[in-house]
């Protein structure tokens, strides 16, 4: 029973990190890659579609987050949280970098 905690707090981390750009994009009113755009998160979708998409991965990380019962310190769940926060992150930073500089096919 435990181990289904442990997931949600990753995936709680996941979905909070996800929403950040998608947010930040949709209320700048900013054209960002989601899964919706074509080619799938390469193209760009319009601002509307990142702020809906940002809230619903801000809504799946917050039910996670109060679910799963994420407390802050020194403990394995927390440790969890950040992961999936980190690892969403730098897999992010990756892939946007290379959508910017080009080295994604855009067609």
């Amino acid at each position: 029973m435990m181990i289904r905690y442990y997931i949600g707090n990753f995936f709680a981390g996941l979905f909070l990190c996800n929403a950040i750009p998608h947010l930040a994009s949709g209320l700048r009113g900013e054209r960002f890659p989601t899964p919706f755009a074509k080619p799938h998160g390469v193209g760009l979708s319009s601002a509307r579609v990142n702020f809906v998409w940002g809230f619903v991965n801000l809504v799946a990380g917050m039910v996670l987050w109060s679910v799963s019962g994420v407390v802050i310190g020194l403990n394995l769940g927390f440790g969890l949280f950040l992961a999936g926060f980190a690892l969403i992150g730098v897999l992010m930073a990756r892939h946007f970098e290379a959508v910017r500089l080009g080295k994604k096919d855009k067609s």
